[in-house]
């Protein structure tokens, strides 16, 4: 029981030592800086610029459904790259695993098609 004690203490101390600093680096901030709150600090605007009209734009879902969708198939793009480049290494299974891998993701192309999530609105 000593050993565990002996391995994971130095891990906690860090742990300790990395939450105390943050909550440290917070109150100094907060102590240290400058606080003339005012009406004009306060308004709204954007680049610079006053806002016209209501500032609370709302975008349609089916922007972020493509966004979601393209990261999803351009972190796949990264893992068959890898799985590429040590193809020789990693054998038959690996092969039939990658085959798998692209169905999952063919689903997922499909639904994405079903639901119409990758169509632009006009």
């Amino acid at each position: 029981m000593m050993s565990v004690i002996d391995n994971y203490l130095p891990v906690a101390m860090l742990t300790i030592v990395g939450v105390a600093f943050v909550f440290i680096a917070f109150f100094l901030s907060r102590l240290l800086r400058p606080s003339a709150p005012s009406t004009v600090k306060s308004d709204i605007y954007e680049c610079g610029e006053i806002t016209i009209g209501d500032t609370k734009i709302y975008h349609n879902v089916q922007f972020y459904l493509y966004a979601i969708a393209f990261l999803i198939f351009d972190v796949e793009m990264i893992f068959l790259y890898a799985w590429a480049v040590q193809f020789r290494e990693l054998g038959f299974i690996s092969f039939i695993e990658m085959f798998i891998f692209i169905g999952i993701l063919v689903i997922g192309l499909v639904y994405l098609v079903k639901k119409e999530a990758l169509e632009w609105i006009q």
